[in-house]
């Protein structure tokens, strides 16, 4: 996830239901017809005792041999199957059977020590650094039986006894032993997968030139994908590599295929989600977020570990539904929010689960994303930090609240969240989380709204374009009000109307069908003296909204009037 959250909502009284039967047959209907597509399986496919072979056969094909035991390779290799997709908490069970049978098999020690490292996600934190080491040493001292086996230990061993200090380093070291992996065994296609995720995780942390890093690690990735449509580590790496508005299309194949790959897995199922909405495709992205969570939902039923990542599926949800302006929709996922979350922390084992940590941050980022969508500033004034240990969570309702406080000159409160975003700065840049992938646009953004609220046009537009040219060079959020669109904005509050309408252009090309891009440049358009082009925008706000049937927002009746005084016949 690169970019790839109790609060009291002050505005909203929930209803007593957790969710509408109608919407819970249509996530069970969804969630199984994605499995029902899916053909491909794990090389080997004899669930262990308790997995539901329905769950564990749908992980994608994995061919690894390995010199352990013989009858360890099907555990091993789905083992493999899950870290593609991310399942760290079940690839560990795997690898530990494995263990298990075959205290001599080194690497089942390798599998162990490499669920320890989750780039995209909070990436190695000293306690997982810390277990890695062991289990990477324990790896070492069982003398790997093959040259290509000691290979992927070694590689692994000089990450994880790298300097955390400077972890773009270690990777680097990392990308560099794994191509030469890859080189030496090029018939190996873990070997290529791996290299690929190699690349893509170093792409991840390139502060110079991450979207050059980007392309070469899709270049690697492309050819997996090509030469190997079922495996899951392709589809699912070029997803991440490709999870910005600059290479967004050119994952769309990838997105297309990974849920059919490896729909026993819940985070296979939403992956595809974040290339749907960084191209606009609302309903694509809401039925794979469906499926997510009732894929979540069923590893809880059968026990399985990996079950937060429902509220992953809940961000998209609530995000694509607000777009879509379906806004009763969007309440339901709003009420969902604390009863989910509380419900997930009763989970036994839950604390290992790779979102865990997220879920203060879902708190914070639900409830802002949903007013500041609708440009309900006061509510967004009326949240309240969650606490927790996750300072990004805190960080994350500095930014929303400042842009809220901005909207509305507030001088008090925009300064008082501006300040307390820089106290948490630094620690915020080393949680991983996605505001902090793009702390430093977002900080920009902060700034800009407090200008504007004291009145320095001039300086707030300088902020606000300068976040926009960084999200440009690094990437956004994949959940996110564009800082472009919000300099767009300011520039139309300044009477600017021709060039907010080049940079909600800009912005759309970008971040396309998004709902007040479209209202704005309609808005910015008609104010600039362009009634057709003001038509075309509107025109498309209400294809994207189905006509705007369920929504009452007046964005939605003013595409309708303009629509609608477009068709009158002319009278003279």
């Amino acid at each position: 996830m690169r970019f790839r959250r109790i609060f009291v909502f002050a505005t909203r009284r929930r209803r007593s239901r957790i969710f509408h039967p109608i919407v819970e047959l249509a996530l069970s209907i969804l969630c199984w017809q994605n499995i029902a597509m899916a053909q491909t399986q794990v090389h080997h496919h004899h669930g262990p005792e308790g997995i539901p072979p329905e769950v564990i056969e749908k992980l994608g094909t994995v061919q690894m041999p390995i010199s352990c035991a013989a009858s360890t390779s099907t555990t091993f290799e789905r083992g493999v199957a899950m870290l593609h997709s991310f399942w760290y908490e079940e690839a560990r069970k795997e690898f530990t059977s494995v263990a298990t049978t075959d205290p001599s098999c080194a690497m089942a020690q390798w599998g162990l020590a490499m669920t320890e490292w989750r780039p995209f996600w909070d990436g190695m934190p000293e306690d997982r650094r810390r277990e890695g080491v062991v289990e990477i040493d324990r790896a070492l001292a069982l003398a790997p039986k093959t040259d290509r086996e000691r290979r992927y230990i070694t590689a692994l061993s000089g990450y994880l006894h790298g300097d955390s200090a400077h972890d773009d380093l270690a990777l680097a070291s990392y990308v560099n032993a794994m191509g030469a992996l890859h080189r030496a065994y090029p018939d190996d296609v873990e070997a290529l997968a791996f290299y690929g995720l190699a690349l893509a995780a170093a792409a991840n942390v390139d502060s110079k030139d991450p979207i050059g890093a980007d392309r070469k690690a899709l270049a690697v990735l492309e050819l997996g994908f090509k030469a190997h449509p079922d495996h899951p580590g392709f589809a699912h790496y070029i997803i991440h590599t490709c999870d910005n508005p600059v290479l967004a299309r050119e994952a769309l194949p990838a997105a297309e295929r990974y849920a059919a790959i490896a729909p026993a897995s819940a985070h296979a199922l939403h992956m595809p989600g974040h290339i749907f909405a960084r191209l606009g495709m609302w309903p694509d992205d809401i039925s794979s977020n469906l499926a997510s969570v009732q894929a979540s939902k069923l590893a809880e039923k059968e026990h399985l570990d990996g079950v937060s990542h429902e509220m992953h599926a809940y961000e998209f949800l609530l995000y694509a539904y607000l777009q879509e302006a379906s806004d009763s929709k969007a309440d339901q996922i709003y009420e969902l929010v604390n009863p989910t979350i509380a419900h997930l922390k009763t989970v036994p084992g839950i604390q290992d689960d790779g979102m865990f940590v997220f879920l203060g941050y879902f708190t914070a980022e639900l409830p802002s994303i949903y007013h500041l969508e609708r440009h309900e500033w006061k509510e967004v004034l009326a949240l309240h930090y969650p606490g927790g240990s996750m300072r990004s969570a805190d960080y994350y309702l500095d930014w929303s609240q400042a842009i809220a406080a901005g909207h509305l000159h507030d001088v008090v409160t925009v300064d008082r969240v501006a300040a307390h975003a820089q106290s948490i700065y630094q620690a915020v840049s080393r949680e991983g989380s996605p505001i902090s992938a793009e702390e430093r646009a977002t900080f920009l953004t902060i700034q800009g709204w407090q200008a504007y609220a004291h009145g320095r046009n001039a300086e707030a537009l300088a902020k606000l374009s300068e976040a926009a040219d960084e999200q440009d060079r690094v990437g956004q959020a994949e959940v996110d009000i564009p800082a472009r669109e919000m300099y767009a904005d300011m520039l139309y509050s300044l009477d600017r109307p021709k060039d907010a309408l080049t940079q909600y252009k800009t912005d759309l090309r970008l971040s396309p069908n998004r709902f007040n891009g479209l209202a704005g440049a309609a808005r910015a358009a008609a104010k600039d003296g362009h009634p057709q082009e003001a038509r075309s925008y509107y025109g498309q706000l209400l294809k994207i909204t189905g006509g705007g049937s369920s929504s009452c927002r007046p964005e939605i009746d003013t595409a309708r009037k303009t629509m609608a005084s477009s068709q009158a016949p002319e009278t003279k």
